[in-house]
This record gives C-alpha cells, sequence and structure tokens, in this order.
C-alpha cells in the first residue's frame, strides 16, 4: 500500500493540469475527484448479461474452429467490441479495451473458467478508444487511449464501484501532436517491460507517410514504438519505421521485444506480407515508408534511396505473414498446461482484411523459437472464424494467457472472449 499512497500523492500533483480540447470539462472535474479520493456519483456501471440465445449461438460457431489434437475452444465471456485484454494477478480479472469508449473488467468470480460478471470499469472516466490495457506484476493497470495514458493504482480493489483511482500519466493531447489526432490507427497497445517501463506502440494514420510528415513522426514515435517512466516521465522513441503495430510482448527468456506490424493497403492481395518483428536494440529502423512490408517497396518511396543512415540500423521482419491478414495481438506462452512443445512460443491473432478480394485470416497463429531465441516455424494454431462463403464469422483481435495456462483470444465482430485450453495427455 506504500506505493498506492505515494503514487496518489504524486497524483494530485498531476491532477493540476491545464487540458485540451479534447477533454471535456466533467472529466476534468471528475479527475480531480478522484485524485483526491472524492466521489463523482458516476454510473451505475454497465453490466454485459452472460448466457442466452446468443451465447448459445456463438458455442456453435466455436465447433468450427479447428485445433491441434487434445486443445478444446470454449466461450469464456460476451464482452462487446472485445479488443486488447490484461489478466490481474489475484481476482482473475481481465481487462478488456475497446476502439470505442468503454473498458470492461470480466471476472470468473466462482473459478470455473467461465466469466460471472462483465462490467464497466470505471465509469467516471471518460474514455476516448481505449484499446490498450496492461497490467504490472504490482497490480497497476493502465490504459493507452487515443491520445492519452491512464494509470489506475489497485485496480483489482477498486473494480467494484464506479470511482477509482485514476491518475492520466501522460495528459489529454500529449501522447501525440493534438494535430496528429486521427479516426485511423490510433488503437494504441502497452505493454510494461522487464525494465519496469511502460511501452506504447504509436501506429501512424496514413496508409503509406507522406514525406513531409516523416521528422515529426520520427521525433515523436509515431510510426514507432515509445516507452516512459511509469509515472510517465522520461519518455523516449524507441523504434521507428512501424506502420501500424497493434501487437507486442516481451519475450520471458531474454527480454526481448516483439511485435506485429500491419502492410500497406492497395498493392495487390498478395503482397506486401505481414510482419513478425523482434527488436535486437533501441533505436533500430524497420522499413516504413520506404518499404510497405517485408522488403517490398512503396510505390511512394520506390524511387527514392534509404539514407544510409537508415539502412544501418535497418531490422528485417522475424516472419513475413500472408498479405492483409492483420496481424495484431500477440503473446509468448509460459504456462504449463500446453505440452512442452509451445513453450515461450508466440501467439497471435490474425484479425483478417478489409479489403482483399480473396479474404484470409481470422485464425490464431503460433511461431516456434529456436534455440538462439528467433523465428523457427509458424504455422495455424486455431482457425475456422472464415467461412466457405469467405464471410468471418468472427475477427480475433488479440492472445493472452490466463491464471491456468490456458489462453484467451478476443474477438471484436462476435463481441467475446474464448478459452482454449489443453486436454489431452
Amino acid at each position: 500500500m506504500k506505493k498506492l499512497f505515494l503514487t496518489s500523492a504524486a497524483a494530485c500533483l498531476a491532477l493540476s493540469f491545464s487540458v485540451s480540447t479534447g477533454l471535456t470539462k466533467g472529466d476534468e472535474e471528475n479527475l480531480s475527484k478522484l485524485g483526491g479520493f472524492k466521489r463523482t456519483d458516476a454510473g451505475p456501471m454497465k453490466r454485459v448479461a452472460q448466457g442466452g440465445k446468443y451465447a448459445d449461438n456463438l458455442r456453435k460457431v466455436l465447433q468450427k474452429i479447428k485445433l491441434p489434437d487434445g486443445f478444446k475452444i470454449e466461450l469464456f465471456a460476451l464482452v462487446p467490441d472485445a479488443r486488447h485484454m490484461a489478466v490481474s494477478r489475484n481476482k482473475a480479472t481481465v481487462w478488456v479495451g475497446t476502439r470505442k469508449t468503454t473498458v470492461w473488467s470480466v471476472t470468473d468470480r466462482d473459478m470455473d473458467n467461465v466469466a460471472d460478471t462483465v462490467e464497466e470499469f470505471s465509469p467516471s472516466v471518460k474514455f476516448d478508444i481505449p484499446n490498450g490495457v496492461c497490467y504490472s506484476k504490482d497490480g497497476f493497470l493502465f490504459v493507452a487511449e487515443r491520445n492519452r495514458v491512464m494509470m489506475f493504482p489497485a485496480a483489482e480493489y477498486f473494480m467494484e464501484g464506479a470511482d477509482t483511482v485514476a491518475i492520466p500519466i501522460v495528459k489529454q493531447g500529449d501522447l501525440i501532436p493534438a494535430d496528429e489526432e486521427s479516426y485511423n490507427h490510433t488503437a494504441r497497445i502497452c505493454a510494461v517491460g522487464p525494465d519496469d517501463k511502460l511501452y506504447i506502440s504509436l501506429g501512424q494514420p496514413f496508409n503509406v507517410t507522406p514525406a513531409d510528415k516523416v521528422e515529426l513522426y520520427k521525433k515523436v514515435g509515431i510510426g514507432g514504438i515509445i516507452r516512459m517512466n511509469r509515472d510517465g516521465t522520461g519518455r523516449e522513441v524507441v523504434a521507428t519505421g512501424i506502420r501500424n503495430s497493434v501487437g507486442h510482448a516481451f519475450n520471458p527468456g531474454d527480454g526481448s521485444l516483439w511485435f506485429t506490424d500491419n502492410q500497406v493497403d492497395g498493392m495487390g492481395d498478395e503482397t506486401p506480407p505481414g510482419e513478425l518483428n523482434k527488436m535486437p536494440e533501441t533505436g533500430m529502423w524497420y522499413g516504413h515508408p520506404y518499404y510497405g512490408g517485408g522488403e517490398v517497396r512503396t510505390g511512394e518511396y520506390k524511387d527514392k534511396a534509404i539514407p544510409k543512415e537508415l539502412m544501418d540500423k535497418y531490422v528485417k521482419p522475424q516472419v513475413e505473414m500472408i498479405a492483409h491478414a492483420a496481424d495484431l495481438g500477440m503473446m509468448f506462452y509460459s504456462g504449463k498446461m500446453f505440452p512442452k512443445k509451445y513453450h515461450n512460443a508466440i501467439f497471435n491473432a490474425q484479425h483478417g482484411s478489409w479489403n482483399a478480394v480473396k479474404p484470409r485470416g481470422a485464425r490464431v497463429m503460433v511461431t516456434f523459437l529456436d534455440k538462439d531465441g528467433n523465428a523457427a516455424k509458424t504455422e495455424a494454431f486455431a482457425e475456422g472464424w472464415l467461412n466457405e462463403n469467405g464471410v468471418y464469422l468472427g475477427r480475433p483481435v488479440d492472445v493472452q494467457q490466463y491464471v491456468d495456462g490456458s489462453i484467451l483470444v478476443s474477438d471484436d465482430k462476435a463481441g467475446a472472449i474464448y478459452r482454449i485450453s489443453y486436454q489431452g495427455k
């Protein structure tokens, strides 16, 4: 509790700030009250009913999903617009972000591996695309929004009520320049690294970054990954040349950061490839906007020489995924439930294409690493959300490990979370 009280004291200072026009007066007042442990009378908390005909229909869809022998997929929860997830320590609560205005807390209260309650988290805070959620080992929840980063100390403790200790560690309008706010590629993601710092991916809003934006984006970290201390100080750009990463995770074995990246659209159904990348060190460059995916040159930059200072820092993808499958959330498996071959393997979700003539994706992939910690083999792990008529029955977004060693898969089309467990021997 000592850290909580220290953080709360810091919050009183952090909350005396000027607010950009993107933050409403009501939110400013509520945050001030929350920082001073005052009630806001917000609510009631929205609750999503579980079960019923809709849940039964989703279970029928899950019967179509193909998995390796011994694995089983089940409906874990109905969660509207479910995107990225973070699993808490003690209550087995799963925090779920969305591309709208709600963060959900999903809790299996009787621990039968099916969620009992799905409730709106902290309705006294007015969220704006709170897609990115991540959780620290000592119980702090972070939410990365379109242009703000919130910290919720003791989120497990406060989740039962509408009021929650809420601290904007990056104030509204300070994550990116306000003039760069967009409706496109604004689903941020976050992770707490082995250095106890917060890592956030900032997608750039264009299909291909225009030349007049390159230097600004490089400086700010748009089209890259930034990191900062958990109180929002010490911000720095650790990677550039990324078009739109919506999934990253740290290898628990060697501490390296891996991330997915979505390729440029409009170049054809089968090109350029999607990417799974590894960061060997900070300050590296990953190809955009000169490369559209892999080493396929973009039309906008194909006649421009790539500067030597970029090529000296260029890192090729570890895996070139099928074009336009939209690889999003990812995780390293560290549980004990799955067979040994999956230990430290990467699981990632393929959301599926919005514009490919031949639909693809809508599945969960697994990538196995070699003894040196590099990608050795990638294959489909769970598939079947794309039916024979090319219609998406679901669109996986994120994959995260649950407390018992199973894995959870979010689906923003169906508005659901699935649980994949191993039943074999």
